[in-house]
């Protein structure tokens, strides 16, 4: 059946087709060059249709098909991977954000804790010098007081050694040497 369909109907558009009701003298005549081209190509359609060109063209136009089909279908994966791919990508590099502004907080709470200790250390620093410089001063105050303590009682002893041996005589000098020695005699044994 569908061999009859494919030389019918081409015949019958043929048949009616402008240049042939177009055509001068009788159209059934080999003189007439619309008649022999219409054979010609009855004939030339016959020898496609005999030689299964429609078929071939068919089956060559749906490997066509399915190649096309193939390399979408193929297209379509690739395409699928590549958007895996990018929503991975996008993925990690939200992550490798997310880390970096991690790392950047964490610097700057370091560096904020740093400077609190170094402030805390600095005030440490002055106190203890601070100290240090007080205890000097102390140290120095209670040596300055020693010294003139000191002095005064070498001025005062000599003073009075000097107004003892002159207001003094020598016996009251032997008598006081002798008492001191045995007060100290006393005390050391």
């Amino acid at each position: 059946m569908g061999m009859v369909r494919n030389i019918v109907v081409p015949g019958i558009l043929l048949i009616f087709a402008s240049p042939v009701l177009a055509a001068s003298g009788p159209f059934f005549s080999l003189r007439n060059t619309d008649f022999v081209v219409l054979i010609s190509f009855i004939l030339f359609g016959l020898v496609l249709i005999y030689l299964k060109v429609p078929s071939m063209l068919g089956k060559m136009l749906d490997q066509r098909a399915a190649s096309i089909k193939t390399e979408l279908d193929e297209a379509r994966a690739l395409r699928e991977e590549a958007q895996t791919i990018l929503a991975s990508y996008e993925r990690k590099q939200k992550e490798v954000s997310e880390q970096a502004a991690r790392i950047v907080e964490d610097a700057k709470n370091e560096a904020k804790a740093a400077a609190e200790q170094a402030k805390i250390d600095l005030e440490k620093s002055v106190q203890r010098r601070l100290s240090a410089a007080e205890e000097k001063i102390a140290s120095a105050q209670s040596a300055a007081e020693r010294e003139v303590r000191d002095a005064a009682i070498n001025v005062a002893v000599a003073a009075a050694t000097e107004i003892l041996s002159s207001q003094m005589s020598s016996d009251i000098a032997d008598k006081l040497t002798e008492d001191a020695i045995s007060e100290v005699q006393t005390k050391f044994h």
